[in-house]
């Protein structure tokens, strides 16, 4: 019995719902990098990184390629550096519309 899509879905975005994993993805939108630069950007212990990173490899999200003693990784697909920017852009709505609320909120603060 396949899984109907709606539940696919559900799995990829909650496989996406740690902020380790995120941050990693963040920093592969400008290109490879090695972990020893990912663990220094993140600072996170060199296990949970690791943990993190299996998790993204497992899901196909980035690869890896071992170069000499290094273990560099990338992004699977363009398409993921298109969902974090579209993800940024729809935070960033959000926020701006709190925002909002919340100055006319302070607004009738002052008048009530």
């Amino acid at each position: 019995m396949s899984v109907p899509l709606y539940q696919a879905k559900a799995e990829f975005f909650r496989m996406l719902g740690h902020p380790v994993r995120i941050r990693v993805l963040e920093l592969l939108q400008d290109g490879p990098m090695p972990v020893r630069d990912l663990l220094a950007a993140i600072e996170v212990e060199p296990s949970s990184l690791s943990q993190q990173l299996a998790v993204l490899r497992r899901s196909r999200i980035v690869t890896s390629k071992r170069e000499g003693s290094t273990v560099v990784y990338e992004l699977a697909s363009g398409d993921v550096a298109d969902l974090m920017r579209v993800a940024r852009r729809i935070l960033t709505e959000v926020l701006t519309g709190q925002n909002e609320l919340l100055a006319e909120l302070r607004g009738t603060e002052v008048t009530a």
